[in-house]
């Protein structure tokens, strides 16, 4: 078994060294269930520097001596692409109290080892800490349980998710598009989870 790997925190521009190591491990990890996703490197890099050059964004990354094996990141939800905001407006929430949590992406060789509740700790400590925000939030990509393409070992994160205080919102949804293996351009539905921090008091 591997290591527990260092975990490690930087803040917008902070991040910049590390943005090409962040890309490939998104397109490695995404390549799989259920997202599928058939990464491109310049369009990665593009991606993650937009989050770098949020000064109150968070890359949290698990660091095996200087290898990035695991990466989680967050941003206030204004300082990403509009469609993130719609859901939220729509419901009539203000986006402005609303922190978004990006991936959070581990190689498997160093799953089970606590990392994935350290990367929600860090995001929500950071948030938190920034003192405006009334939520925490992600979104997770739809998929049919019936998928004849889902691995027979899958195990969906939902339940970990609940554990840690979120809800999924039915009804908060966006679409994004993104290549997938064997399929092209795909239009994808993606659901928000909330965590309510008022409501957790």
């Amino acid at each position: 078994m591997a290591k527990t790997p260092e975990i490690r925190s930087f803040h917008g521009e902070e991040a910049h060294p590390w943005l090409d190591d962040v890309a490939r491990l998104r397109m490695a990890v995404f390549a799989g269930w259920p997202y599928l996703y058939a990464g491109d490197a310049a369009y990665e890099r593009a991606y993650l520097a937009a989050y770098a050059r949020s000064p109150e964004s968070v890359f949290v990354l698990a660091l095996d001596r200087e290898r990035v094996v695991g990466a989680s990141t967050g941003l206030p939800l204004v300082d990403d692409e509009a469609a993130f905001s719609e859901p939220f407006r729509t419901a009539g929430m203000p986006a402005e109290r609303v922190f978004y949590f990006g991936e959070s992406v581990l190689l498997p060789g160093y799953r089970g080892l606590g990392v994935g509740h350290a990367f929600f700790d860090r995001r929500e400590a950071h948030a938190r800490a920034l003192g405006r925000f009334r939520w925490t939030a992600f979104c997770a990509v739809d998929r049919d349980g019936d998928d004849p393409r889902q691995p027979p070992d899958y195990r969906p994160n939902d339940a970990f998710w609940t554990r840690r205080g979120y809800a999924r919102q039915p009804g908060m949804t966006m679409h994004l598009p993104w290549n997938e293996a064997g399929h092209g351009e795909v239009a994808h539905a993606l659901t928000f989870w909330l965590r309510d921090w008022e409501q957790a008091r």
